[in-house]
């Protein structure tokens, strides 16, 4: 009888066996013509702005988004299975669910409060 992790080796071998082969192909293979424009850092086409010494501050919206991206993957993750058991749970569980939607709703009203779903 042979091992049941042994197809799950042989998959993860073969996409990282791909991985390196993709990206030693591509070190190989791809041009090597660098110019100004391929060494700047990449900023989804906006021109990038002079930046401070240091670095400068980042606007804390985008600590705030990638927060509520946060909170929102992990109640998503949390919902799911319990709707899918929801019959054998019982009262406790949906009691616990009430409680974590609505410490979600905290936090989804602070984000809103403080301007983090507006984008200038």
């Amino acid at each position: 009888m042979s091992n049941p992790y042994v197809p799950l080796l042989i998959l993860l071998g073969l996409g990282f066996g791909f991985a390196v082969l993709s990206v030693g192909t591509s070190l190989v293979v791809g041009p090597k013509r660098y110019n100004r424009a391929k060494l700047e850092a990449y900023e989804c086409g906006i021109q990038p702005t002079p930046r401070a010494e240091g670095g400068g501050r980042v606007p804390i919206k985008y600590f705030l988004t990638a927060m509520l991206f946060i909170i929102f993957d992990i109640e998503s993750v949390f919902l799911y299975p319990f709707a899918v058991a929801f019959d054998q749970l019982g009262l406790f569980a949906l009691v616990e669910m009430v409680l974590f939607v609505l410490t979600v709703f905290v936090a989804y009203a602070y984000v809103w409060k403080r301007g983090g779903l507006e984008w200038d």
